[in-house]
């Protein structure tokens, strides 16, 4: 369903029904700011939306950094607002699916101890980090009522098994598989980041009128093209002068990266070629055992950038990878290729020739510059490159491209602010909204 936004005019009537409407928000995700990683970006933004409409908001997040859990932050605070409650789990790390099992198991526990003693509110939004955290929540509003929102990230057991970690027809998938099917079922509306992502839970027997496709936005109040910023970066990692390839997000099996270090591997000897792997997860640790292995002085691995140096380290780039495993289409969505929209890079996309990121493709300018590669191909992924690299001199700055508004902070943030309000109470539907941004109505 499309929202169309529309002007407001009665004034009086509009400050009445703002204050009136005021709904009380709970938020369950084991992320949340200061954490760096996108579901605690997107969810910070959609908190301080929410706060800064006037609703009272209450965040449930984890006391850990989620790539670094040596980060501890307050168990308590009010920020922009807003009420965070932070718990703290186990960090037995990420090597093996135990631990991660255990860590997940850990924060699950605490948050039910939570929920037990938190008063009713009127909505409940629930991401997928841990998975089940949507289940605690389904439960939360089925025992004190409210509106239950579940906001899907990612969608479990589909990836564990799509990564090998658990068997289609064990009894750790099918028990998955059911909790994920109670959230889904009582839940007022499932939002979901792709057509493909619709598609799969549709063949879970949801109803279509209830799930809504609402793209995870770009960061495009902070993030554009800075080229002083892209200076300094540069600078600081001793990429000056260099033509660099950056995979730039969270390293896991769903985003394989393989055949790009292989790529890395091959144009070792190209001195003016960097490859720069930023971000973090469970496969970083294999990007730095390749490039210790082969010793390549052609790679650097870099934490995390904070939000407020996404823009510079984005701008550093002269090629942006994306990559989405053959098997995870329409179970995990590549989140990062609306802010490379934004910054106007060119992107090599490697992995299946059906998904999301080839949608967006389909749509770009014709002189966009952006190739497309399958998983294993590492011929065409390093002769791309290595022709991107002898042509790049006198490029023309990147600029953004006129599909990254339709995916702006700005676009589809409204969006599901309203979509959660017209559900709350039938009747928001015809009452007006105050922001910052001005008055509008659902209709």
């Amino acid at each position: 369903m499309l929202y169309r936004l529309k002007p407001y005019s009665d004034t009086h009537s509009l400050l009445h029904s703002a204050l009136s409407t005021q709904l009380k928000v709970l938020l369950l995700n084991q992320c949340f700011y200061p954490d760096v990683v996108s579901t605690a970006q997107h969810l910070t933004d959609l908190a301080v939306e929410l706060s800064n409409r006037g609703h009272q908001v209450t965040v449930i997040a984890s006391d850990r950094g989620y790539d670094n859990t040596a980060n501890r932050f307050l168990p308590r605070e009010t920020w922009k607002g807003i009420n965070i409650i932070r718990l703290p789990s186990l960090a037995l790390g990420k090597s093996s699916r135990w631990r991660r099992a255990l860590n997940f198991a850990s924060f699950l526990a605490a948050c039910s101890l939570q929920l037990m003693v938190h008063p009713r509110v009127d909505v409940v939004v629930a991401l997928t980090s841990p998975p089940l955290i949507s289940l605690l929540g389904s439960l939360f509003v089925r025992l004190r009522g409210g509106k239950f929102f579940f906001w899907v990230m990612d969608l479990n057991p589909d990836e564990a098994i799509a990564a090998g970690w658990l068997q289609p027809n064990s009894l750790s998938a099918l028990m998955f598989a059911r909790w994920l099917n109670y959230s889904l079922r009582h839940s007022e509306k499932v939002i979901v980041l792709d057509r493909f992502m619709k598609q799969r839970i549709l063949e879970k027997g949801v109803a279509e009128d209830k799930v809504v496709v609402i793209a995870p936005w770009s960061h495009s109040d902070s993030v554009t093209y800075q080229p002083e910023g892209r200076i300094d970066f540069r600078t600081e990692h001793n990429l000056d002068e260099k033509y660099v390839v950056m995979y730039s997000g969270n390293h896991s099996r769903c985003h394989p990266l393989d055949t790009l270090l292989h790529a890395a591997q091959r144009l070792s000897d190209e001195p003016n070629i960097m490859f720069c792997f930023v971000g973090g997860g469970s496969e970083q640790i294999k990007v730095k055992a390749f490039a210790s292995q082969h010793q390549l002085k052609n790679t650097v691995c870099l934490p995390y950038q904070p939000l407020n140096k996404l823009a510079n380290s984005l701008s550093a780039a002269d090629l942006h990878v994306v990559v989405m495993g053959d098997s995870f289409t329409g179970i995990v969505h590549p989140c990062k290729i609306y802010n490379i929209l934004a910054i106007g890079s060119p992107v090599l996309y490697i992995g299946p020739p059906v998904s999301h990121v080839v949608d967006l493709m389909s749509q770009l300018e014709p002189d966009a510059l952006i190739c497309s590669a399958r998983h294993g191909n590492v011929d065409a992924v390093s002769n791309y490159i290595l022709n991107q690299a002898q042509f790049a001199l006198g490029r023309r700055s990147p600029s953004p491209s006129r599909v990254a508004s339709a995916f702006s902070k700005e676009t589809l943030l409204p969006h599901f602010v309203e979509l959660m309000r017209s559900r709350v109470d039938g009747e928001c539907r015809a009452k007006p909204i105050v922001s910052d941004s001005g008055v509008h109505t659902v209709s």
